[in-house]
């Protein structure tokens, strides 16, 4: 019996690695891996899903309650606000939109291990940059490697998986030199975490409004602690949004998280006590590792980045045999998440012994 004939899958696809995501923990261990808020939902977010549009029924198409929300909170039309499953699927969004075949897409690198899929699924080519010393952006390298087929560039701020930022002063001069028809997304995940004073802020700095240019994306996975109904935003003008939401599967925002969303801006703050406790958290993490020697950078997420290079599978085969699942990049370094209190000292435990 002969092998079916599958269909003609792209060679660049076929090459291209899924998506991981970081290994679920068992019962007993700390899941260190998915830079999830460890805290559970608040009891008024609990009882918003309680509340949610019959799951025969579809969602609001537009999540337009939860835009509308945005609006008021961010000082825009709701038509500047566009939802997603997830910043992530507004980055693919943003990429389709503005890429294809002979374009050019230009990230920092090591980040986000999503943005290499990115210009591949749109058929555009990935330009990496490296990152600097200190696993920082280089922006000047990143202007520099623009060219008239660049077509969108991606900055993530605080970098995933090393933590630092970009400062303002560093993204206004970074802007001012990428051609204004050209995409900037400014990944802003991790905005809550971040305490440095001289970080740069897209929405409190509405950088979209003087540069129609550049979009910024937010989620409430992170510090708000929603990654299981996966909601993201983006704010920006609303022809570039228009093309985003062009791009986007219909009805994926589903009412539940929609609601979630809602009720957790309500509770912002209390929420933002939860942050506080993770910052401090990550202090007295990054204090630790570097009193044991590790180089590690200034991280304002809520992760640290442990440059272990050539030993990284090995280092993360130790954390692994104490219950503490953390986030390997192979032959890099590992990521691991701002978890539960009780983790903080065995993550100590476990560095120290890779010295």
């Amino acid at each position: 019996m002969t092998e079916s004939t599958l269909p003609r899958i792209r060679p660049e696809i076929a090459a291209l690695p899924p998506y991981r995501q970081g290994k679920q923990a068992g019962p007993d261990a700390f899941k260190l891996s998915s830079n999830e808020n460890p805290f559970e939902p608040l009891p008024s977010v609990l009882a918003a899903l309680q509340n949610i549009t019959p799951i025969n029924r579809y969602p609001d198409a537009t999540a337009g309650a939860l835009r509308a929300r945005l609006g008021e909170k961010y000082g825009v039309e709701s038509d500047a606000v566009h939802i997603g499953t997830g910043s992530v699927s507004i980055l693919y969004q943003l990429v389709l939109a503005t890429a294809s075949v002979g374009d050019e897409v230009i990230y920092a690198w090591r980040s986000f291990e999503a943005y290499p899929g990115l210009p591949l699924v749109a058929g555009a080519t990935g330009v990496q940059v490296p990152l600097t010393d200190g696993a920082r952006h280089d922006l000047d390298a990143m202007a520099d490697a623009v060219t008239d087929r660049t077509r969108a560039i991606i900055v993530c701020t605080p970098n995933n998986p090393t933590g630092p930022i970009v400062t303002s002063a560093e993204f206004a001069a970074f802007v001012d030199r990428v051609p204004s028809d050209v995409l900037i997304i400014l990944d802003e995940a991790y905005a809550e975490f971040v305490t440095a004073p001289d970080a740069v802020d897209g929405l409190a700095e509405r950088v979209f409004e003087r540069h129609p240019n550049v979009v910024v994306l937010r989620t409430f996975s992170k510090a708000f602690g929603l990654a299981g109904l996966r909601v993201g935003y983006a704010i920006g003008h609303p022809r570039v949004l228009d093309a985003a939401r062009t791009t986007a599967i219909p009805l994926s925002v589903t009412s539940a998280a929609e609601r979630a969303a809602i009720a957790s801006l309500d509770a912002e703050g209390e929420l933002r006590e939860r942050v506080s406790e993770i910052v401090a958290r990550r202090t007295r993490l990054v204090a630790g590792l570097r009193a044991q020697g590790w180089d590690v950078p200034d991280s304002q997420a809520n992760f640290v980045w442990l440059p272990t290079g050539a030993g990284t599978d090995d280092a993360a085969a130790a954390f692994v045999a104490a219950d503490l699942i953390v986030r390997p990049f192979s032959g890099d370094g590992i990521r691991i998440s701002v978890g539960e209190e009780a983790s903080i000292d065995r993550v100590l435990q476990v560095a120290a012994t890779l010295r």
